[in-house]
């Protein structure tokens, strides 16, 4: 009997809870800013129409009933136990955040087609706190103070990436298609991107840097166990890391990598 009447309870707490969280007039001014902001970078980044939203695509009948919101969070609330404790709250926003930068980073085909790999890399990572530079130009284009910066929004055929520096900037996996088939490329640097793994590295050397020669990885989370995929860098001559002699794994792969390419050296140097 007890247990029969706490079940209903349950249930009306939880559906209680995600309609709150997932409700659309936010009451907290901080909370509404910050979907507003979102809003409005979803807005400015917004390069193509969604295929559900086209009109020659099919348009199913529950279409009428669908959300404008993500509805895999609450299958997935649902398939857990109930914890509605403040930390549990915090930790579900904070993935939220992260859910939605990462989506916002993801590869967009219009964009490329539009502005052309190089032009397009250079959007990504300038919008986002880095900085590059073209063949032929000695300034590096970045965001002011304002943020704002100034980049070519239609494709120019002399425009080439030469130098990329995705420093301290908040990188995610699905991002790093965005920086790709960059022929003339000769520098690239993540230093102190946090999430950089040897995921990420096996990523980067898959993208078709056939002119990269300078590579930088210090403060990255990337191990020795990463640097086995940089044999897809022909041209690499330098690649940057903390610690290079940290112990015999990495001596061991270091050694395996100068033997494969005498002209690449592993090293650290200081700022």
């Amino acid at each position: 009997m007890l247990k029969r009447n706490i079940n209903p309870i349950l249930h009306r707490s939880l559906f209680t809870t995600v309609r709150w969280l997932n409700r659309d007039d936010m009451q907290d001014p901080k909370l509404a800013h910050i979907k507003e902001k979102i809003d409005a970078d979803k807005q400015r980044l917004k390069w193509r129409t969604p295929y559900s939203d086209r009109p020659e695509e099919f348009q199913s009948t529950f279409k009428l009933f669908t959300s404008s919101t993500r509805n895999s969070e609450l299958v997935e609330m649902m398939q857990q136990p109930v914890d509605l404790s403040p930390s549990a709250i915090k930790n579900w926003w904070t993935r939220r955040r992260s859910g939605i930068k990462a989506h916002m980073q993801k590869f967009i085909p219009e964009r490329h087609a539009t502005l052309g790999d190089d032009l397009a890399t250079a959007h990504f990572v300038v919008h986002r706190g880095g900085s590059v530079r073209f063949r032929g130009q000695e300034k590096w284009i970045k965001m002011d103070e304002e943020e704002n910066y100034e980049l070519p929004t239609n494709y120019i055929p002399n425009m080439v990436l030469e130098e990329v520096k995705c420093d301290d900037m908040v990188l995610f996996y699905e991002g790093l298609e965005n920086i790709r088939r960059l022929r003339y490329l000769t520098h690239l640097s993540f230093e102190n991107v946090a999430k950089f793994d040897d995921w990420f590295l096996d990523r980067v050397s898959g993208s078709y840097f056939p002119s990269l020669e300078v590579l930088n990885l210090k403060g990255t989370a990337v191990t020795e166990r990463g640097l086995n995929c940089l044999y897809r860098l022909p041209s690499l001559k330098t690649v940057l890391v903390d610690s290079p002699e940290q112990n015999i794994s990495w001596k061991l792969t270091i050694a395996l990598l100068e033997e494969w390419n005498p002209k690449l050296e592993v090293k650290h140097i200081k700022n």
